[in-house]
């Protein structure tokens, strides 16, 4: 929690008398032009109302003509995002950012034709950025973290994605957060701070992905016959891609450890990522279903004593 502290403002007597001394001076000093000379007093309230309607001549015009630049520029940036496909939600912040800050910049160029000195207010407008900036520092990495996901776009609405201990569908890519719809049907918002500063997972990144499984057999399994079974039930399912598929190996089964209780053998084949989860689980029954029909029977963990004499 930020706690700001509000400045303490201290005014010098002596200096609140001489500022009350300097409009009573002033304000005798203008009823005593208007007893002695009111021709000469109505001049010049004339002539400074003169001024002073062409200085706010002058801010309004000013003023017109900035709001017609900024228009003209927003709609350049939307020419320009479109043109490039940008993501809708970083382009319309770049937008109003931009516009913001130009209205921002014209209201003070505008204030100061009319003579108003602005240096208090550009000194007002930094200590006020500050202490916003030092009250939401998280919010800003959000929103920070939000920029780079939306320009380097680790993922997009509708990937499937990993991240921050969370796996499910993205379902929306704000600007300070991100919502992610997983398999139980829950809804986890994501700040995109910590989002991009950690790993992300995408599984949707890639049109293909592996499946990498283990089968544990006992002893004693004839390993080439084993293999040539496994191989046969892959290429069964048509789902699974072979050297046909161009960047594909085809299926592959290997003996690929002996442990104390079992041999395991690694399989290995390619599919549509749409089609990762559906095959998997098929593979698990055929398996499990198959094997033990063909004579290949799953180990399980047991310890062999021989009894010396």
């Amino acid at each position: 929690m930020v706690f700001l502290q509000t400045p303490t403002i201290n005014i010098d007597a002596e200096e609140l008398a001489r500022v009350n001394d300097s409009i009573k001076v002033a304000t005798y000093g203008a009823l005593e032009q208007l007893r002695t000379n009111p021709q000469g007093f109505m001049e010049d309230l004339i002539q400074t109302a003169i001024q002073f309607g062409l200085k706010l001549l002058a801010a309004i015009i000013i003023y017109s003509l900035g709001v017609w630049i900024i228009r003209r520029i927003k709609k350049a940036l939307t020419r320009i995002f479109a043109r490039r496909n940008t993501e809708g939600t970083l382009a319309s912040f770049i937008t109003s950012f931009v516009s913001i800050a130009l209205t921002a910049i014209l209201i003070i160029i505008s204030i100061s034709t009319l003579g108003i000195n602005t240096t208090s207010i550009a000194a007002l407008l930094a200590a006020g950025g500050m202490a916003i900036g030092m009250a939401l520092s998280g919010t800003i990495s959000n929103f920070a973290g939000g920029i780079m996901l939306l320009v380097f776009k680790p993922f997009k609405a509708g990937d499937f994605i990993s991240a921050q201990g969370y796996s499910g569908r993205v379902k929306d890519v704000t600007i300070v957060n991100t919502k992610i719809l997983t398999i139980d049907n829950r809804m986890v918002i994501i700040p995109n701070g910590a989002l991009f500063n950690g790993n992300i997972d995408n599984y949707s990144a890639m049109q293909l992905r592996r499946i990498d499984m283990t089968v544990n057999l006992a002893y004693g399994t004839d390993a080439d016959n084993c293999i040539k079974v496994i191989t046969e039930l892959l290429r069964a399912e048509k789902r699974i891609l072979d050297s046909d598929t161009p960047g594909v190996a085809d299926p592959l089964v290997v003996l690929s450890s002996l442990n104390d209780s079992d041999i395991t053998f690694t399989i290995r084949a390619w599919v549509n990522a749409t089609d990762y989860w559906d095959v998997r689980f098929l593979l698990n029954k055929t398996l499990y279903t198959r094997l033990p029909q063909m004579g290949f029977h799953f180990a399980y963990p047991h310890m062999d004593i021989t009894v010396k004499s």
